[in-house]
């Protein structure tokens, strides 16, 4: 049995950080709907890479395993009176609409809490729910630029360096999880639902914790040095290297010991970082490390290193990361079968449960795959859905493309 099994999450989500919030509730065990457009979820019709699969393309793919699709006109006085009676039936309702949206269309917090009191509400948002900042727009990039996460990297005098990864959206979504589990956990122990609001501006600064509090308590300025250093706030040399065949990473080796393996005597006389006295010379220890790391081949300065205790690490790209022994191991990511996109191979599960493990049962949905179902177990009959399908307030495919 899943630890989420039995509790209904509703997901009125889109793009990236809600349907992930959601899809890891799914891999739990939680039966979640989709609630989406007609035309379907806005991310069904662009993807990431242009990577458009057959008729599902795989950003969608990727965020909605282990859920099914109730596609219902919201705007439709009907169709909001079908979510409503699904609400009756929910735990936690999801939702990063605009700031305003939800309350436009009847779905904010304090209307579906007189439907269901006990409900667990996550509103996501790209600023938070008031503010100077309300009307902008709330996408990764843009959050990674405010957050002060750019500058922590990189050398001074080069662009500002974004992450290579959706990286607020992910950390969005796993506050968003994290905050609907200890919502569920208060229910359980009080039967009081409750209003979760996350935002990806505070969501990506709580993620620099440490970072933040040696500037705040610190008082240590982000100072980024000459050359491209791994991180404002730790000792040289810590970043990526060119070798003779490809790159290394290093991370704040024991000084002396470097020196003797590179033949830096400079190195050798100098002491670990202890009371900041190195952090001047970041920019010197990068250069030498740099001038000598290019004259051997990654394998021969990890072994090396590894024969010392250094820490490095060859450089993998996604090529080598499903192929990685370890990664193997792991059993990191999982495969499925999908009726239309074939075999799909994807990331797994971060969590591990001995007693109530996660795992797919259901494909990412088609458009409405699941609206009669759905529709069945609320009571409609078939003539009614016919009704529906035929005013357009809800809709069902089952493979077709859909124009959105």
């Amino acid at each position: 049995m899943s630890i989420l099994k039995g509790y209904r999450v509703l997901d009125c989500s889109i793009a990236m950080a809600g349907p992930f919030a959601a899809l890891r509730m799914g891999d739990m065990g939680a039966d979640v709907i989709k609630v989406e457009p007609t035309t379907g979820e806005w991310q069904r019709h662009t993807s990431a890479g242009a990577a458009y699969g057959n008729v599902i393309n795989t950003s969608f793919l990727s965020l909605n395993r282990n859920k099914r699709s109730l596609a219902v006109n919201l705007k439709d006085e009907e169709g909001k009176a079908l979510l409503y009676k699904l609400v009756e039936t929910a735990d936690v309702f999801i939702q990063n609409y605009r700031p305003g949206v939800a309350q436009r269309l009847g779905v904010d917090y304090e209307t579906l809490k007189q439907i269901k009191p006990d409900i667990v509400y996550v509103s996501m948002s790209g600023y938070g729910e008031t503010g100077p900042y309300l009307k902008r727009p709330g996408q990764d990039l843009l959050l990674q630029s405010l957050s002060g996460a750019m500058l922590s990297t990189g050398a001074a005098g080069t662009p500002p360096q974004p992450s290579g990864q959706y990286l607020v959206d992910a950390i969005t979504a796993y506050t968003a999880f994290e905050g609907a589990l200890a919502a569920l956990l208060h229910r359980e122990r009080t039967g009081e639902g409750q209003l979760v609001q996350i935002n990806m501006l505070d969501a990506i600064i709580a993620n620099q914790m440490q970072e933040m509090t040696v500037f705040t308590q610190g008082h240590k300025p982000q100072r980024r040095s000459e050359e491209p250093h791994g991180h404002c706030y730790i000792r040289a040399p810590y970043g990526v290297f060119k070798t003779a065949d490809s790159y290394i990473t290093l991370v704040t080796p024991h000084l002396p010991t470097l020196g003797k393996i590179l033949g830096v005597p400079e190195f050798e006389t100098m002491e670990d970082e202890v009371d900041g006295h190195t952090l001047p010379q970041r920019d010197f220890i990068f250069r030498v490390t740099r001038e000598k790391l290019v004259e051997r081949t990654t394998q021969e300065w990890r072994d090396a290193f590894d024969a010392e205790g250094l820490w490095s690490s060859e450089v993998n790209g996604y090529e080598e990361v499903v192929k990685d022994p370890q990664v193997i191991h792991n059993g990191t990511f999982v495969e499925y079968d999908h009726p239309s996109e074939g075999k799909v191979k994807t990331p797994g599960f971060a969590i591990k449960f001995s007693k109530t493990p996660c795992s797919i049962q259901r494909p990412t949905p088609f458009v409405g795959q699941h609206t009669d179902e759905i529709l069945n177990e609320l009571g409609f009959s078939d003539q009614q859905i016919t009704a529906l399908k035929e005013t357009g307030t809800v809709t069902r495919t089952n493979g077709e493309k859909i124009n959105g």
